[in-house]
């Protein structure tokens, strides 16, 4: 069976008579298309007649963004999936120009394959109708020049449909701040200018039903909002959230695609208001369950500042359906987040003057971030670790390669009366102090480096084929030539504070000064292949090293040399 990266679905029966046979049907598009899935409403066209059917509005009812939703949440289940439902012909109540049949819709990714639910007399693959299917489909959108056109027939007999199937109300999804009852045959209202706003980290289908929405419902311009900076310091893993011009890239690409007739202004979002609290211009703001009573603020702001109130549309979250323990039941972008830590996020590291026998992790983290604990994880799996904490007790030692340089740097009151070095007075004099910290790392780094060759030659005497260097200020002193790998272990600023001043009895400010002489999170992921966070119970913690291990062995496996 031939696999296309895009394809256009063309949905021609009623919208009722479809919602029993939405699995199948994804299921039969998931099987054909293994990139972006367009959607296509057309309800009640024939394939089957002399003339080439031609595009025609489609009444947004309730029923229709019902259908929406309920459509991109079956799609859940074919994550490979980019499903993107066109709106070109899906008409308000109210629209404020008149519907002419468009020109050739340009698409991002121009469909291969043209897939639709219209049924033969027969059940068969009858050509006139894949000719109608391709004409119809190539008159409305860019197509490949090599377009393909398959009838589906998903799980039940030709010419059938399901038992059940006529008539079924779809859940309802969407709500409107009017305390008037919906039908799900109401006619939606349009408006010429509206907002939506959200972080819109990794486009997911919970996004796709926001804006989709917000799209139908505005007829001239639609604002979106994208979370930036402040706001963005509150969010689960914030280190690894996309960056704001990748997310304006991704989230304009799907805008253009659904709606291309809309006028869109998407801007930073830096406060909780944004220009939903300050544009008059704008008739309607689209909401979640999770941000409804946000959206409620922002009404109470405008009429504090002599502003009309925005209509507010409400719409259901999506329900994750493989969701684990410590992760949302929602479809969320945090969990998005939480299921990438242990993965590869680039390319190692080639270290053709390393041992060839022997991979090597460097391990680092802010202080407090729980990179030790990690550190026994892998050792318990079977990896070499060089404490380099250790490794400073050594060099610090009477008699040991940093003993005489940094006494007769920082004096001898940095000295114990046993004439062993207080690292406490030491790390006094160096936080919070740029040069004392310089004059400090210039002694210690060098010779921590060579402590550290020599620990990696006794894992490859002792045969081992991973070893993990846990250090702190390995992307600071420039460790990375020394690595395969960087990982990372994050967690948020305050919880490595309280976790410092429970562990060493610093006050807050020491430990605040301590986090600010070390590159922060953000800083640190930017550099790493792969990410850990001890944020959690520790099975959840193990789980994570256990997966992070298990990707490692068969990237090693796939080596050349094997090891």
């Amino acid at each position: 069976m031939a696999v296309f990266r895009s394809g256009l679905l063309v949905l021609t029966a009623p919208l009722a008579s479809l919602a029993p046979r939405l699995a199948p049907i994804l299921t039969s598009a998931a099987q054909l298309v293994n990139r972006t899935l367009y959607v296509h409403l057309q309800p009640g066209m024939s394939l089957e007649g002399a003339a080439q059917p031609q595009s025609s509005p489609v009444q947004a009812t309730f029923e229709v963004l019902d259908f929406i939703t309920n459509f991109y949440n079956g799609a859940e289940v074919h994550t490979h999936l980019d499903v993107r439902i066109l709106l070109t012909n899906i008409r308000t109540k109210n629209a404020f120009l008149p519907f002419l049949p468009s020109p050739v819709q340009n698409l991002a990714h121009p469909p291969e394959v043209v897939l639709t639910d219209f049924q033969t007399l027969d059940g068969s693959q009858y050509n006139p109708v894949k000719q109608q299917l391709e004409r119809y489909a190539t008159s409305c959108y860019s197509c490949s020049p090599q377009l393909s056109s398959v009838l589906l027939n998903p799980d039940y007999g030709p010419g059938e449909l399901p038992v059940g199937s006529l008539d079924v109300p779809l859940p309802s999804t969407t709500r409107p701040s009017s305390p008037v009852a919906r039908s799900p045959k109401q006619p939606v209202r349009g408006y010429r200018s509206g907002a939506v706003g959200g972080t819109f980290d990794r486009l997911h289908n919970a996004h796709k039903v926001l804006l989709s929405v917000a799209c139908i419902l505005a007829q001239e311009q639609l604002v979106v909002g994208v979370a930036d900076k402040d706001l963005l310091k509150s969010k689960l893993l914030p280190e690894l959230l996309q960056p704001y011009t990748e997310r304006v890239e991704h989230l304009s690409e799907f805008l253009v695609d659904i709606k291309p007739s809309l006028t869109y202004d998407i801007i930073p979002l830096l406060d909780p208001y944004g220009p939903a609290g300050s544009d008059p211009s704008l008739e309607f703001l689209v909401v979640s369950e999770e941000t409804c009573r946000g959206g409620m603020a922002v009404n109470r702001f405008r009429l504090e500042n002599d502003l009309e109130e925005l209509a507010l549309y409400q719409i259901q979250l999506l329900k994750d359906r493989n969701h684990k323990e410590n992760e949302e039941d929602k479809v969320s972008s945090s969990s998005f987040r939480q299921r990438m830590l242990g993965n590869l996020l680039r390319p190692p590291y080639e270290r053709p003057e390393l041992p060839s026998c022997l991979y090597v992790i460097g391990l680092t983290g802010i202080s407090g971030s729980g990179k030790s604990s990690i550190a026994q994880r892998l050792k318990g799996l079977g990896a070499f670790v060089i404490d380099s904490d250790q490794l400073g007790h050594r060099a610090y030692a009477p008699g040991g390669p940093a003993y005489q340089p940094v006494v007769e740097a920082f004096g001898t009151d940095i000295l114990h009366k046993d004439g062993t070095i207080n690292r406490k007075v030491l790390g006094s004099r160096v936080f919070g102090n740029k040069k004392q910290l310089k004059i400090l790392t210039d002694i210690m780094w060098p010779i921590m480096a060579k402590l550290t060759r020599e620990e990696l030659d006794q894992a490859v005497a002792e045969g081992k084929h991973v070893c993990v260097i846990d250090a702190a200020m390995l992307l600071e002193a420039g460790w990375q030539n020394m690595v395969h790998e960087v990982w990372t272990v994050v967690i948020p600023e305050t919880e490595a504070v309280r976790r410092i001043v429970e562990r060493d009895g610093l006050s807050e400010a020491a430990a605040q000064s301590r986090l600010q002489s070390q590159m922060n999170g953000q800083q640190l992921v930017d550099q790493s292949h792969v990410v850990l966070s001890t944020l959690w119970e520790p099975h959840i913690t193990q789980r994570q090293v256990e997966k992070a291990w298990a990707l490692l062995q068969k990237r090693i496996h796939k080596t050349p040399s094997g090891l």
